[in-house]
């Protein structure tokens, strides 16, 4: 242990960069550039994320955020098959993988693909899921798919075709792998009971998620309410972590299911996909420390010893507020958020949801007023209310990422076949600058 100990203090030593080399050398560090939008590194058709304009002299102006979806903005789309009082998801995965979206004919048959898709095979699902068990869902999904490679005599195939056959076969797979999975890890480590139930071809993927995981013990408000959870975090543009991690592995010619655990990787990071776990642990937090949840007095001076980090993880982080793009709103959290109250007021947590709104209205506010100065314009972003909607429903905060994992594995795919198969396509090779000194070579005796 000492020589680890020993170890460790001479990678951290040796891993330290003076902080000013990095404006020095003009670094984009994040890649982002200094008014913190994107560095600007590709061209996609997919998805478009907006939460600010330019003016003539370049500087950013707040506006509503809007998110497209192959040119379709997000709230037309989801509003439009909610209108049909219908699940819009297989639509969703369908305009993302085929660039416009589906007849009725087109439809059918796409989601008739996906029903097709949904068993696993045996030998998988016994020996990665139900033996092989592990504590992290994420984890075993990402394994589990690895090993879908092995059962794949075509993995290696680039072919449009094939791709598009691999990426429908891990859109419907993924919801029974996930609920394969929790009952496998819920057994082995919480002594519980281990259920299997097989997807059912009549269902749609969120109801037969909800069916694998509940039984029969869940609304129609529930399967609503997934599906839109779904659709909205189906995709959100090729800069976001998991999707760039997608195009950069792929970049390299790599096979669909390596691609897709590497993505799996990026959104396990509570930074990117266990976002809503953060939320979820803080407005906790807050309910056991603020006496009255009306008080908005209370509330605000609680967000207050947040930002001083003297309250809930001392990160001084207010969990689900503010985003890297959005700035006067996130239009995701605007479409979740109008039947949230409704899944609240279902499953007896009214009080819960009102509190949620109260954060939500004084934060910005206390984020403000703690920098002395308002030039970075925050609002909630999908995070800050999805957790909320997964809990009213009873689904356990372990499932939380990998819910997001279902959704984007659609965007992911969608932007694998457009690197892939772009003419203009070449490997991902950002540079970075040594800044270490050249050192003659020591012999052992000397050292």
């Amino acid at each position: 242990m000492a020589v680890l100990k020993k170890l460790a203090e001479a990678s951290v030593l040796s891993s330290d960069i003076e902080k000013g080399l990095y404006d020095k050398y003009n670094v984009k560090r994040g890649l982002r550039n200094a008014d913190f939008s994107g560095v600007l590194v590709g061209l996609t058709n997919i998805g478009n994320v907006i939460g600010y304009e330019k003016d003539e002299n370049g500087i950013s102006i707040p506006k509503h955020g809007q998110l497209f979806y192959r040119g379709y903005e997000i709230t037309d789309l989801t509003h439009g098959f909610q209108a049909d009082n219908r699940h819009g998801f297989e639509e969703t995965a369908y305009l993302l993988l085929a660039g416009s979206l589906p007849s009725g004919v087109e439809l059918k048959e796409f989601s008739g693909l996906i029903k097709q898709e949904q068993e696993l095979p045996f030998s998988l699902s016994k020996n990665l899921i139900l033996s092989l068990r592990g504590k992290c869902i994420m984890n075993m999904l990402a394994r589990t798919v690895l090993g879908l490679y092995t059962v794949d005599d075509q993995a290696e195939n680039y072919a449009p075709e094939n791709l598009v056959r691999q990426s429908i076969s891990l859109i419907a797979r993924f919801p029974v792998i996930v609920a394969y999975a929790f009952f496998g890890m819920r057994h082995s480590f919480q002594h519980r009971s281990l259920i299997i139930r097989h997807p059912r071809p009549e269902l749609s993927l969120a109801e037969n998620f909800l069916y694998m995981l509940k039984g029969d013990n869940y609304s129609k408000l529930h399967a609503d309410l997934l599906d839109l959870a779904l659709v909205l975090h189906a995709e959100h543009g090729g800069g976001n972590n998991s999707s760039f991690t997608t195009r950069l592995v792929s970049s390299a010619q790599t096979d669909t299911y390596s691609a897709i655990a590497a993505a799996l990787g990026s959104l396990k990071g509570e930074l990117h996909g266990g976002a809503n776990i953060k939320v979820i642990g803080m407005m906790e937090d807050i309910k056991k420390n603020v006496k009255n949840w009306a008080d908005e007095k209370e509330v605000d001076a609680y967000l207050t010893k947040i930002l001083r980090k003297e309250a809930y993880d001392g990160s001084g982080k207010i969990y689900g507020i503010g985003h890297a793009i959005y700035t006067l709103s996130d239009p995701r959290c605007v479409l979740l958020k109008e039947k949230a109250g409704l899944l609240a007021k279902e499953a007896g947590k009214e009080d819960e949801y009102h509190l949620y709104e109260s954060v939500e209205r004084l934060a910005p506010e206390a984020f403000y007023r703690f920098k002395g100065n308002n030039t970075k314009t925050i609002s909630a972003n999908v995070d800050f209310y999805s957790g909320l909607v997964y809990k009213c429903m009873g689904i356990p905060v372990e499932l939380f990422t990998p819910i997001f994992a279902i959704a984007r594995i659609t965007g992911w795919a969608a932007h694998r076949i457009e690197e892939v198969t772009s003419s203009s396509a070449r490997i991902i090779r950002p540079a970075y600058k040594s800044v270490v000194d050249p050192r003659e070579y020591m012999p052992m005796g000397k050292r």
